[in-house]
């Protein structure tokens, strides 16, 4: 009888093993991120004297913080844009300009992350600055969000112009006073470029790249941006200055996904 104890006892300990095993959660590989496809540069590896202030890596954008996506503070663009980008900086530079990016390539889960912000009507910590006239709620009836965007195939830029020598712009402390983004130029955040109207990411008709209050210097800088950037062939979004996309895109039908980085 002790032996046939035995016997089922050592038996039993393997069939034990067994079933504890079994409990033991199964780690899965993370499926690898996508990648860049072929025909996507770095702009400094075409250019490295356009200027970059990736403000969707940082808290300073409408959103107010850090937007999914963004891993690195570099400017990613197909290389037909960047290179038509470098035609432009060339056009510039002799007149005592340069172009500076505030966003370039924008992965689709970056534009989630906005539809996501904006459908958050409790969450208005950068309305003072990015809309302070427009109720956080149209936001989509008015055309500032959108569940696709440009940017996401790869050839649409936001940038502006710099006075060389550029002076550096200081960087933003979440938390501090923030002043409408279409007030003049001395009370808004101090950003280098030259004085266009508004600040970048203005949720305000004042953006739109013809309107008529925009006089004098502002309305020429508005000009020469444009008239540049058409020359190398791009053309502008009507209701937001700092928009550009390249005619003939390369991929005109395409959102990509992968990661800044």
């Amino acid at each position: 009888m002790s032996r046939l104890s035995s016997a089922l006892r050592a038996l039993a300990l393997p069939v034990a093993a067994l079933i504890a095993l079994s409990c033991v959660p199964v780690a899965h590989a993370r499926a690898p991120e996508p990648r860049p496809p072929a025909g996507f540069v770095a702009l400094s590896d075409v250019d490295p004297s356009i200027l970059q202030e990736m403000r969707y890596v940082t808290a300073h954008n409408f959103t107010g913080h850090r937007v999914d996506g963004y891993r690195r503070p570099v400017c990613l663009l197909t290389r037909p844009a960047a290179e038509a980008l470098h035609r432009a900086q060339r056009a510039l530079l002799p007149r005592g300009y340069s172009l500076k990016v505030y966003d370039c390539y924008r992965p689709q889960r970056a534009v989630d992350d906005f539809v996501t912000w904006a459908k958050d009507l409790a969450d208005e910590r950068m309305k003072a600055e990015f809309y302070p006239r427009v109720d956080k709620s149209r936001l989509f009836d008015d055309g500032y969000i959108a569940a696709k965007s440009g940017h996401s195939r790869g050839s649409t830029m936001d940038l502006t112009l710099v006075r060389l020598p550029a002076r550096p712009t200081r960087p933003y402390r979440p938390g501090e006073r923030l002043v409408p983004c279409f007030a003049p130029r001395e009370w808004r955040f101090p950003d280098n470029s030259v004085d266009m109207g508004t600040g970048f990411d203005c949720f305000d008709t004042l953006a739109h790249t013809l309107d008529p209050r925009i006089r004098g210097a502002q309305r020429d800088h508005r000009l020469l941006l444009k008239s540049t950037m058409e020359r190398s062939g791009f053309v502008n979004l009507a209701e937001e200055w700092w928009h550009y996309t390249l005619r003939g895109e390369p991929f005109p039908d395409t959102y990509f996904d992968f990661p800044v980085r």
